[in-house]
């Protein structure tokens, strides 16, 4: 396959509601008090409980699975960095684009940022894809 297909900028809108908050913390089991107890959060200095970051991670999955130009692709590996805390409801834009690619091992490299309304940088990464 020809990999430059995938090297373009890609923007996506995701939102935090509680359903996806709901099914992350039902599938996961974390119940920890600063993601369900909003005095706890307060008491950490936030306004609300702070959503799992890991809910990120979820939606790079989405961006990799079904906003790519094809499915035949796996996920090799991907790190990310909290550096702005995510509050339910949040809208938070998502860009991604192309930092490297290998065609010797059918890879590719995104780099991706999710900033939330205000345009601050909530979270940042790299995620490294397989064609199939």
């Amino acid at each position: 396959m020809d990999l430059s297909i995938f090297d373009r900028e890609y923007h996506h809108q995701f939102e935090v509601t509680p359903a996806v908050y709901n099914a992350f913390q039902q599938c996961s089991g974390d119940f920890n008090p600063l993601h369900t107890q909003e005095e706890f959060a307060k008491s950490k200095g936030f306004n609300e409980c702070v959503m799992y970051g890991n809910i990120l991670n979820g939606f790079v999955s989405y961006f990799v699975g079904m906003l790519l130009p094809t499915q035949d692709v796996i996920i090799h590996s991907q790190d990310i960095a909290y550096k702005n805390p995510v509050f339910m409801n949040d809208k938070l834009d998502f860009t991604a684009k192309v930092e490297d690619i290998s065609e010797a091992v059918q890879a590719v490299i995104f780099k991706f940022a999710f900033r939330n309304e205000s345009g601050k940088v909530v979270a940042k990464g790299h995620v490294q894809i397989g064609v199939l």
